[in-house]
């Protein structure tokens, strides 16, 4: 027979205020105990057990974030959240970073109290069960999978992961483009108490500017031209679970303003709605900018930075964890391989990781994925060549940022690792480089010698005459698809011969043509080469 909840301790020196949350939450089936004063609470606290602390932020006799302090320090952890005025969103914050679970603000919605009560007894309820301990087990294995990894970097970004996720207090995941900001947001919420309650990832930069209220917050029929019916917003599609704000500084100002409202009341009105409504949604934020530059840049609202930058998590970039780009290219294989339909994931040859290990990886994981995936389909057998993996970023390799890779023959610098039949590096010891034999005198050229070609590699010659900034992932995908236009004009538009012309197999041709959308002029000149047969 398990053993009854330990009560619930309410401090709070409005006598009314106590009455009304000690009915309220006996009504929710729990024993409450009663504290007026901050001495009076730590004595109740040194008395007995307490499954929950409710505090106000203001006592007669001291301050009730001295009680947070000293719960979050004690081994029990037991959940303690506080009760702010309306608007003092400042004592909110400082709370949730002294160690609160969660706050309230008043006057109290009891709504909103019995959402927080239920949430801090489940999670405590979770952890003294052998079942929920499984499931956090579980959990935590979710979290592994969405970020895998051995290195020390991601050892601790896990650690920080359970931490995150026995809070409901906002974070900021900051990292480079492509690090894993969204993974890790999707992580915290699966192992958090929330896991069982939608998970709303949203864009901020791709929402027009007219639409962004609407977005977020709804609409109800009539609101505005085009508005045929009562619509949610990205807040009530979270409730009860987690909304992660991506890209977050690319809100605009008047947005961040109708933001900090919602995060602070807790409440949201659709466009066009008489009344609020109260939602329990935990914000996380991601962005690869500077959020604190930009504050003092006045390009995003000091008020809103500190509303949001509770608690902090950096993804660390893909160049801090190359140990773990073995396990990152075998789980990106295995879900190409579902996807694909194909029974047997295709895997990497020793020269291929041996390869990807020793580049940078400016685009972090999303490059790793984005690479795999186009030399997943480049391959014509189970294993992925050296070849499949095609050019990479010439600008990193001459700027110094790869590793020099290992000789061909260096023995066992790529051997099996442990029983995930994985191949890992092992790195041989240095040798010393062989001395180079000086090279032969070179004869003068005769007076009547064609000019001689531009010193340079033909990279380096390509790249005379630009003037930067430029876009150099688009500029690269018009060369390429200008190169292969012009070997499937020479061709007739027969991707067959114009394969060889190019230097890839037809497979890879009908890729590229696929990802470059070439389709759209192969069909013009197929078009006009019907017209032409019925010419005269």
């Amino acid at each position: 027979m398990s053993r009854a909840p330990d009560p619930i301790l309410v401090i709070d020196d409005e006598a009314d205020l106590r009455e009304l949350l000690d009915i309220s939450i006996r009504r929710m089936g729990h024993d409450v105990v009663l504290a007026g004063s901050l001495a009076e609470a730590r004595e109740k606290l040194a008395q007995g057990r307490y499954s929950l602390v409710l505090t106000d932020m203001r006592l007669g006799d001291g301050l009730g974030i001295e009680i947070v302090r000293q719960l979050s320090a004690a081994p029990e952890r037991i959940p303690v959240a506080v009760i702010t005025a309306y608007g003092s969103a400042d004592n909110a914050v400082e709370a949730l970073k002294a160690g609160a679970f969660d706050y309230i603000a008043k006057p109290v919605s009891l709504e909103q109290l019995r959402s927080l009560v239920l949430n801090a007894l489940g999670r405590q309820q979770r952890d003294s069960t052998d079942a929920e301990a499984a499931a956090a087990e579980r959990a935590a294995d979710r979290a592994a999978a969405l970020l895998p990894g051995h290195s020390a970097a991601m050892q601790e970004v896990r650690r920080s992961l359970s931490r995150l996720a026995r809070s409901m207090a906002p974070v900021v995941i900051s990292g480079e483009s492509g690090s894993g900001k969204e993974r890790a947001a999707r992580a915290i919420h699966a192992t958090s108490g929330r896991a069982a309650h939608p998970f709303i990832a949203v864009n901020c930069g791709a929402i027009p500017e007219n639409l962004m209220e609407s977005e977020f917050f709804g609409h109800v029929k009539g609101a505005f031209t085009g508005a045929d019916g009562e619509r949610g917003g990205f807040f009530q599609a979270a409730n009860g679970g987690t909304l992660l704000l991506d890209e977050v500084a690319d809100l605009p100002l008047p947005m961040q303003v109708k933001l900090l409202r919602a995060l602070q009341e807790r409440r949201v009105r659709k466009i066009g709605a008489s009344r609020e409504d109260a939602v329990d949604v935990r914000v996380m934020c991601a962005s690869h900018k500077d959020l604190a530059a930009m504050v003092a840049a006045g390009q995003f609202r000091q008020d809103l930075y500190y509303r949001l930058n509770v608690l902090a998590l950096r993804m660390p970039t893909l160049r801090e964890r190359g140990e773990d780009i073995p396990v990152l290219a075998r789980a990106i294989l295995d879900h190409l391989a579902v996807r694909y339909g194909d029974p047997h994931p295709k895997r990497l040859s020793p020269p291929a990781l041996q390869r990807l290990v020793a580049y940078p990886f400016p685009g972090n994981v999303r490059e790793l994925e984005n690479l795999l995936e186009r030399a997943y389909a480049f391959a014509e057998s189970e294993e992925i060549e050296l070849a499949d993996l095609g050019p990479l970023d010439a600008g990193a390799e001459r700027a110094g940022l790869m590793h020099a890779p290992a000789p061909a023959t260096a023995p066992n610098y790529y051997a099996p690792w442990g029983a995930t039949g994985m191949w890992a590096p092992v790195r041989p010891a240095a040798a010393p480089a062989p001395a180079l034999a000086e090279p032969p005198p070179v004869a003068p050229a005769p007076a009547s010698a064609p000019e001689a070609e531009p010193a340079g590699d033909p990279a380096e010659r390509a790249c005379r005459g630009i003037v930067f900034p430029i876009d150099l992932p688009a500029r690269l995908e018009a060369v390429e698809r200008e190169l292969i236009l012009q070997a499937l004009a020479q061709t007739n538009f027969n991707r067959t011969a114009a394969a060889p012309l190019l230097g890839l197999n037809l497979r890879q041709l009908r890729y590229r043509i696929q990802q470059l959308g070439i389709r759209e002029a192969m069909d013009a000149a197929d078009r006009s080469a019907v017209e032409g047969e019925g010419t005269p």
